[in-house]
Parts: C-alpha cells; structure tokens; sequence
C-alpha cells in the first residue's frame, strides 16, 4: 500500500481512471460487435446505419487519445470493405 498522502491519492485516481477507460473501451468494442452483427445477418442498409454509429465512437475513442488514430483507421477501414463485401 502507499505510503504517503500524495501516493495513496494517485492511487485513488488510478483505480478512478481505471475504471473510466475499461467503461469506454467496453463502448468501443461493443459498437463494432454490433456492426459485426449486423454484417452477419446480411441486411447492408441496417450495416451502413450500425457503421455509422460505430464510426462516431471510434473516432471519440481516437480524439481522446483512449485508440491509436492509425488503430482506429484501421477498424473502420475493415468494417467498411466487410460491408462492401456484401452482396
């Protein structure tokens, strides 16, 4: 356990933070399960609608600095030609 006042609080914040970032990384992978889903069952228009969502959400997770912006280009990238693919 820490042992000084400043130590024991950067530990409080870690756990804080911790916290926060699992939530938002949980929200980013299940906006691409979704799609993913969404592909599977075959239906291209509600795949482009899924994307959509999807794709604001990668893109927060990117501005905030939570998914690489190379990372999250490169999500989106294989949601869109999973969705091309499509017949």
């Amino acid at each position: 356990m820490a042992n000084t006042k400043q130590a024991r609080k950067r530990a409080i914040q870690a756990v804080a933070r911790n916290k926060h970032l699992s939530a938002q990384r949980s929200r980013y992978r299940t906006a691409i399960k979704n799609v993913r889903k969404v592909i599977l069952t075959g239906d291209k228009e509600a795949a482009l609608v899924s994307y959509k969502t999807a794709q604001s959400v990668i893109d927060s997770m990117a501005d905030k600095g939570i998914l690489h912006k190379n990372a999250a280009a490169r999500h989106k990238s294989r949601l869109v030609a999973a969705i091309k693919a499509m017949a």
